[in-house]
Parts: structure tokens; sequence; C-alpha cells
């Protein structure tokens, strides 16, 4: 049941809930995060979509508080989550004319397999938090659009019935939990699976700080215990790639972790090894020395340390760092084809996205999915013939300006 269904009047009662009181700050960063559309015109079909922004008030509108600000909130004040989107501003598309673009190649090549986009669904959590199917709508709309998907490690589904759904090859992403003994299970089963690549996510041994989602987690009046247990080991009921394993003293991460632990899972296993969460060319550099094979550039969609760069901005750097030896991707606030295409001329090989397809499943189930994947592809192809570009491997530095370090 949708309780606010005007934007204004959302934000109202958080500016007069005693929770927010005296933290303008806050609710700032929630204006961010509520859709730009007001919720009384939500979509109410994918069809009726121009943009995957379009989604976002559509999924606002049928997600409970807590659900919604888990996936839409950054951490501390949101300033990386903002920066994100802000940094596509730092740089500007150079076009070139007269240039025969009737038809556009936008296949690319990772670890020897030819994907029909660059487009990559980038690995979330908790799917059925989102939609009743989880993941495995997302990977039937992989596998009618032909994408690539990640999955993540707290998955909803296992990855065995994932694979199963999307009738091909995924790649998994790995939580390294403080247990190598678990962590080693969890890598074999999906290697078992028939998972070519391993994505290692190396930015939250810390922890972080998801206040403002925390806010919202407020609002809710919901039992959340048939979800949820209590206590650190809480975020592991139902989730399947879990199942058989004690998890009642095992860290979701490994606060422990260095790169002798990256060189010892790389021995361990067959799959590539990609490391996601590098942010400077000191770490690409280390990526290279510890035999990774892959590396996204990502700040966790501003959910991990507050840094305040956006990924768009680290790009070159870390495409700087490691040359074509391997290849670099990168996720963080796409949603624009003109994104993509700015990440293509930086260096990036292809470019994960999480939120806008959340957004889609939340709404509409697969064919949000799908609806969300088709705009960005469109987006792609009209900016390729806008620029005089016929080919992924046609766009390259030439074609932006504006910031490079």
């Amino acid at each position: 049941m949708n309780h606010f269904p005007d934007r204004r009047e959302f934000l109202r009662f958080l500016a007069a809930s005693p929770l927010l009181a005296g933290c303008p700050s806050v609710l700032e960063a929630l204006s961010q995060a509520t859709p730009a559309v007001p919720l009384d015109e939500a979509i109410g079909s994918p069809a009726d979509a121009l943009s995957v922004f379009d989604f976002e008030a559509a999924a606002r509108k049928v997600l409970p508080p807590a659900h919604w600000g888990y996936m839409a909130t950054g951490v501390d004040d949101d300033a990386t989550l903002r920066a994100n989107r802000e940094g596509f501003s730092h740089f500007q598309i150079r076009p070139r004319r007269l240039v025969d673009v009737r038809k556009v190649d936008t296949t690319t090549d990772l670890f020897g397999s030819t994907w029909e986009t660059p487009i990559v669904l980038a690995p979330v959590g908790g799917h059925k938090m989102f939609n009743a199917e989880g993941e495995i709508a997302v990977a039937r709309a992989a596998k009618a659009k032909r994408h690539l998907q990640i999955l993540s490690t707290v998955t909803t589904s296992s990855v065995e019935d994932v694979i199963a759904a999307r009738g091909g090859p995924i790649w998994y992403q790995l939580y390294p939990t403080s247990s190598w003994e678990v962590r080693l299970k969890v890598v074999k089963r999906a290697e078992a699976a028939g998972c070519p690549v391993l994505v290692l996510t190396v930015d939250l041994s810390g922890g972080r700080n998801l206040e403002t989602a925390d806010r919202f987690k407020r609002l809710d009046t919901r039992r959340c215990d048939s979800c949820h247990e209590p206590g650190p080991a809480g975020v592991y009921k139902r989730r399947p790639m879990f199942d058989g394993i004690d998890m009642a003293s095992v860290g979701v991460n490994d606060a422990a972790l260095t790169w002798d632990d990256v060189r010892r899972l790389k021995d361990s296993m067959k799959m590539k090894l990609v490391l996601k969460g590098i942010e400077t060319h000191e770490d690409a550099e280390l990526c290279l020395k510890s035999g990774v094979d892959g590396i996204i550039v990502s700040n966790h969609g501003g959910r991990a340390t507050e840094t305040g760069r956006a990924t768009i901005d680290i790009l070159p750097e870390v495409v700087e760092a490691v040359g074509a030896r391997i290849p670099v991707l990168v996720d963080g606030g796409f949603r624009r084809g003109t994104d993509i295409f700015k990440a293509l001329a930086l260096g990036a090989r292809a470019v994960a996205v999480g939120r806008p397809y959340i957004w889609g499943l939340s709404a509409f189930g697969q064919p949000g999915v799908e609806a969300v994947l088709d705009i960005l592809r469109r987006e792609l192809e009209l900016v390729m013939r806008q620029s005089g570009v016929r080919s992924l491997r046609e766009i390259g530095p030439a074609y932006v300006t504006g910031r490079k370090a």
C-alpha cells in the first residue's frame, strides 16, 4: 500500500518526523534518493517508459520503505551516491560527422566470450526483496535480451537455479566471508555450477554506514523477522548459497583480507578472477602483480566508502595503470546511453548497471527488467550513430573531452 502518493507529501512527512529533526543534510539526501517523477504519475506499464528514470517512481510506489531505502540510498551523507551521477557531466562527447552509421555493432569480448552489448547486469543482493521471482526473473530477462548477468553472494535464488533460468553461463560475485573454509565452499559450488568468472568484492572489508537506509527502516512498520534474523548472522537466513553451512560465527566480509588472500583464492580455482571495488591506479597495478584477470571500477554504487569520487572520474587512472593487459569494467550511476558511451571512450570494456534494472524488477518483474535493458541499448546505439561510431572498437579517447585525471 502506498501511503505517500505524492513526493512532496512524502518529504513533508519526513521533515516533520522527530527521527529527522535537526538533520537538514539527511532531508537533502532523502530528496536525492526519491524519484523525480511524482508517485501519482508513475508509469503503469513498461511500455510507457521513455527512459529508465520512469521506472524509479514506479518502484518507489510499490516497495516498502525499508526495502526502497536499502536499495536507493548510499552511505554517510550520500555524497558519493550523488557524485556518481554528477561525474558524467565532467566529460563531454566529441561527435564525428559524415560517417555511414546505418549499422552499428555493440558486441564486446570478455575472456573469450562475445556479448551482444557491453551492458552487464551488476550483482545486487536479495532480489526477492523487490519481486517474488527475484533473480530468476532477472535471469530470464538476461536470456531474452542476451546480456551478461553477475549473481550476488547474497542471492535469494541458488546459482544452479539462476543458471538454469539464464540458459547459459553467468558470473558469480563473492563477498569474502571471514572463514576461508566457507569462502572456498561457496567458490567451489559456483565453479561446479558452471560459472566461468568469479567477481571478488573488496570494498566492504571495513564495514559501512548505511545511515539514510536506516532512517528509512524506521519508517517501516512491518514485522521483518519472517525474512531476517537478529544478530550478525541474520543476513544469511534464506540465502541459498549458504545452505548446509553453519554461519553463526561467520562474517559476510573479512576485515583481514589482503593481497595474499587474493593470490590464494586465484590459486584455488579454475575460474577467471575479477576484483570489484578498485578505485586507484596503485591497486590496479597490484591487481596485475597478483594475477587478477580483470577489474571492475566500483564504489559499490556509493554504498561502501564515502569518497566523494565518481567512478567515471576514477576510470581513466585505472585504465592507464593496466593498459590493455586485462579488461576493465565499471559501474556506478549509469542511467543513459551517453553515460555508457563516455565510459567506453575512457577505456571500459563493459558497463554494469544495478539500480535501474532493480527498479524495473520491482515495478513489473521480468518485463520491467527487459524494458530497462532495451532502453539502455537503444540509447547506446543512438549515441553511437550520432557520434559517427560504427562499433565499440572505434570508441576511444578522441570521442570525449573533459576531466581525465
